[in-house]
């Protein structure tokens, strides 16, 4: 059999030790090249234009810019690349959010370690690739199932990339004047921001954004 040219692969999570924990299952199948990884959305998505990896390892839940909100800009960087969520959000509105996002497959990091390889091999071929343990979700959906359509339902996912920064900014408990000078905004603009999620959300304290954001999964318990 002839040998192949290595898929080059980029990894995108905020934890350190699960990236090299990454890196070195992949580093043993020559089939696997690592050019790159970052804890930053923002920080990979200024990075992979020059990198030209064929795979996207991309987390969700993120400081900052959330995997979900990095999908388009890194799709804008590099319209061809295959884009695999790797997360332990199994939820199906996580996957609706991803796919309808752009993203090529969704894998959960509970997944058996092979499984990353078959991920990556499907997507590379152009087929998309759901792991097992949310496809039954999907399925039911697809099914008319109201349970999981109510699922999918969830407001913040109506908001947009700038307000679930924000919101991720606000459930840390930052002020308004943190919020404007993390994202470099007026301190009226972040004022403003405030206001639009606490009347979208139903939120209005700290720590109603806070207990909403870690059950969408956008802040860690």
């Amino acid at each position: 059999m002839n040998e192949r040219t290595p898929v080059k692969l980029y990894l995108v999570d905020d934890q350190a030790m699960l990236r090299a924990a990454f890196k070195s299952l992949l580093a043993r199948d020559p089939r696997y090249q690592v050019v790159g990884d970052a804890g930053d959305a923002r920080e990979a998505i200024a990075a992979v234009g020059a990198l030209k990896p064929d795979v996207i390892l991309l987390d969700i839940t993120m400081a900052g810019l959330s995997g979900l909100d990095a999908i388009q800009p890194l799709r804008e960087k590099l319209p061809a690349v295959h884009i695999l969520m790797l997360t332990h959000h199994e939820g199906e509105s996580f996957v609706q959010q991803a796919m309808k996002a752009g993203a090529n497959g969704y894998l959960s990091k509970d997944s058996d370690p092979d499984e990353l390889q078959v991920a990556i091999e499907a997507v590379m071929k152009g087929r998309p690739y759901l792991s097992p343990k949310v496809a039954g979700g999907l399925l039911a959906m697809a099914r008319g199932n109201e349970n999981a359509t109510s699922e999918l339902s969830s407001r913040v996912g109506m908001l947009t990339p700038r307000e679930r920064e924000v919101f991720q900014l606000l459930a840390l408990g930052k002020s308004n004047k943190e919020v404007a000078r993390e994202l470099a905004l007026s301190l009226g603009t972040a004022k403003k921001h405030r206001e639009n999620l606490q009347r979208k959300l139903d939120c209005h304290s700290a720590a109603e954004l806070a207990r909403l954001a870690i059950s969408e999964g956008l802040l860690r318990s």
